[in-house]
């Protein structure tokens, strides 16, 4: 079983890129997430990209914790299962976004065997938020960036040369081994994206270090709901003003009316697409001083919380929007 590490900070895209990973190069996956908070949200997009795919895919979920510190015996004991069990060719382990990669690197080498193999890892960068993480999250990100042997540059299409140049001359200073991909990875050819999965980590290239605490704080929600899509609208707007809290990220998917929608919050920006009828619905909410109750009153159909929406609606805040499908 060949294991490859797909890292990124919070609403890099690893998920997106996972599913197009699978689609290329339909190879016998198992995948693993690891989800900052105690619902996983992840897995049931994956489960439901997975329904198109020749072959199917058996996907993991660990929440409520990071398997590069405080689960790292639950993920030795996943990897394990997974290897004597289902056995993949390929294991493809998505971490929290706030994970530390060489840690993670670390606790696989603990039990590599003949039948475990490491592949170089990947790590997803947003460019758009790349000054952002190294300022607020430096150890984090920077650790992301130098374990990595594959540095993948997202959410820059619209980026001139002269941006993508100095953002990857930045990149090869921190680390000097990886290849470093800046145009988007949907325009390469199949032989590069064969190649993620060729190519075997033969050492770590940075020094580990302890772990660390990102101060963030998480909130899951389960059996969520609004009636309108102008609900969904506000609160959206809601959180990327700071009304809920200072939230860095989110996603999850809903019933809106008849309908389905799934939303992703990243930067103070949000967008929201259809998706397919689900078995239920949920939220993954990440940040500091989220305001928990306000959110649930919401999103879980209280009789408060179309009074909080009112408070947003009248509160005259500027509002960004990255995209609605």
């Amino acid at each position: 079983m060949k294991i490859l590490v797909i890292s990124g900070f919070l609403g890099a895209g690893k998920t997106t890129f996972i599913k197009e990973l699978a689609k290329r190069t339909q190879k016998d996956f198992a995948i693993m997430e690891n989800e900052y908070g105690a619902v996983g949200v992840d897995g049931g997009i994956l489960d439901e990209a997975a329904s198109g795919m020749e072959k199917p895919i058996n996907i993991w979920e660990l929440t409520e914790g990071c398997i590069c510190c405080s689960m790292k015996t639950d993920f030795a004991s996943s990897i394990l299962t997974i290897a004597n069990t289902v056995d993949p060719e390929y294991l493809v382990v998505e971490p929290t976004g706030v994970g530390m990669l060489s840690k993670i690197i670390e606790n696989i080498r603990k039990i590599q065997y003949e039948r475990i193999t490491l592949l170089r890892p990947v790590t997803i960068l947003d460019g758009n938020m790349f000054e952002r993480c190294m300022k607020e999250f430096n150890e984090i990100c920077e650790d992301q960036i130098q374990a990595a042997g594959t540095i993948i540059v997202s959410k820059m299409e619209n980026a001139d040369e002269e941006e993508l140049k100095n953002l990857e001359e930045r990149l090869c200073q921190m680390n000097t081994d990886a290849e470093i991909c800046t145009s988007h990875y949907t325009n390469q050819d199949e032989t590069w994206w064969n190649s993620l999965l060729e190519k075997e980590l033969d050492q770590i290239r940075k020094e580990v270090k302890e772990e660390t605490s990102s101060d963030l704080e998480s909130l899951g929600l389960t059996d969520i709901g609004l009636e309108h899509e102008s609900q969904l609208l506000l609160f959206l707007q809601g959180i990327i003003s700071g009304v809920f809290g200072d939230i860095c990220r989110a996603k999850g998917y809903l019933k809106v009316g008849m309908a389905y929608l799934r939303f992703d919050v990243t930067d103070h920006t949000y967008s929201i697409t259809g998706i397919e009828a689900m078995p239920d619905s949920r939220g993954v909410f990440i940040g500091k001083n989220i305001k928990r109750s306000w959110i649930r009153e919401i999103l879980q159909k209280d009789l408060y919380g179309e009074r909080t929406l009112d408070k947003i609606r009248k509160s005259g805040r500027p509002m960004k929007r990255r995209s609605r499908v």
